[in-house]
């Protein structure tokens, strides 16, 4: 089965973990803080902190922004579950606004028109790998008062009006899921610009843990004293995925210039098909693209991605619009909330890409999708 996606592991790769699985930090130890240093070279400089997943990120974030009970955070039902499911298990209510027809991403009217005296947060997803419209989600944000999140799983590496993804957002997270362009088996990453926001992200994400005795109410108790004032969780991530990481950032110009050439021959290859739709993408921004994503009209969408897995080609649906779950649903949300997103999903198919992906298997998978469609 030729996968939707997957890894891009060299032995440069196995080197670097080996070299980590013999020395005397398996945890908190230097290639942490390699790993973060350079990562925030494509931050534009701003400050990053690993974690164990992409999951995690949305966690560490929501908990550094101050969310909580009683609070609203405005986010797009066009994505993995996680992106509301962690603002939901802080205790906040989330409020799903509609999506672009044509990119996917957030909405700014949507959003906007959702915002009350409780939304604390406002979540964009950098769908596919293209960045969401920030300064007009910088507009709605700053006038709530809210603190503006970017979910950049999907997008490490892009650009918006020639301004890199972790810079756009007061708050931005990364996945490194082995499908996602640069991969640390399981992982993540938070990145903040704000000091303040940043030390509360650092402390969550150890347990909630005090060191500094300026900081602490019983400094005076010994030189291994710490203390917790208020509840985190161990989302640590380990220096032996810390050192893949870093090694695969070594890469990514390669990986995204591989996965542009690879969308914009699709591109090529699929132009006028009928019943298809080419993904969009807005003149001033540069995607780091995750998915391919089409869309099947003519209601043929569920044919269409039987048939290609039945050929082995492992196309992939994403996303189910995150209120149509069950958890979601048991709390009262309907269908009908975001038409856009419901239409979107209704049709989207993403396609096979990787760097590892062939012209010739690019080619068959365009040639078993226009065989169907024909």
């Amino acid at each position: 089965m030729l996968p939707y996606g997957r890894q891009s592991v060299d032995e440069s790769d196995i080197r670097a973990v080996a070299e980590v699985l013999r020395g005397d930090w398996l945890t908190t130890g230097p290639a942490v803080t390699r790993f973060e240093s350079e990562l925030a070279r494509w931050t534009g400089g701003v400050p990053c902190l690993a974690v164990t997943s992409g999951t995690a990120a949305l966690h560490v974030a929501y908990a550094a922004a101050g969310v909580g009970a009683g609070d609203e955070v405005i986010t797009s039902p066009l994505t993995f579950v996680a992106t509301a499911a962690t603002a939901a298990l802080r205790g906040a209510r989330v409020r799903f606004a509609d999506v672009q027809p044509d990119t996917g991403n957030l909405d700014p009217d949507a959003a906007s028109a959702l915002v009350t005296g409780r939304t604390r947060a406002i979540t964009a997803v950098d769908y596919a790998g293209h960045p969401a419209d920030y300064d007009e989600l910088r507009e709605v944000a700053s006038a709530a008062g809210a603190v503006l999140i970017g979910d950049a799983a999907h997008s490490i590496g892009s650009a918006y009006k020639d301004r890199p993804v972790g810079s756009l957002a007061d708050l931005t997270t990364f996945s490194f899921f082995p499908t996602k362009t640069v991969t640390t088996a399981e992982g993540g990453a938070v990145v903040a610009a704000a000091p303040g926001l940043l030390a509360a992200a650092s402390r969550f994400r150890n347990h909630g843990l005090v060191r500094d005795p300026a900081e602490q109410r019983d400094p005076g108790e010994g030189g291994w004293h710490q203390e917790v004032h208020a509840f985190g969780l161990n989302y640590r991530l380990p220096d032996v995925l810390c050192a893949l990481g870093t090694s695969q950032l070594g890469r990514l110009a390669a990986f995204r210039a591989r996965r542009a050439e690879l969308f914009d021959r699709y591109d090529r290859l699929l132009a006028g098909l009928p019943g298809l739709t080419l993904p969009a993408r807005r003149p001033y921004v540069s995607p780091s693209w995750h998915l391919y994503p089409v869309r099947i009209g003519g209601g043929r969408r569920r044919e269409t991605y039987e048939r290609m897995r039945a050929a082995g080609i492992g196309v992939q649906v994403n996303y189910l619009p995150a209120y149509w779950h069950p958890v979601f649903a048991d709390l009262g949300y309907r269908r009908g909330l975001c038409p856009a997103a419901e239409a979107y999903y209704a049709e989207e198919l993403s396609l096979p890409l990787f760097p590892a992906l062939t012209d010739a298997d690019q080619d068959r998978v365009v040639e078993a999708l226009a065989d169907i469609l024909s």
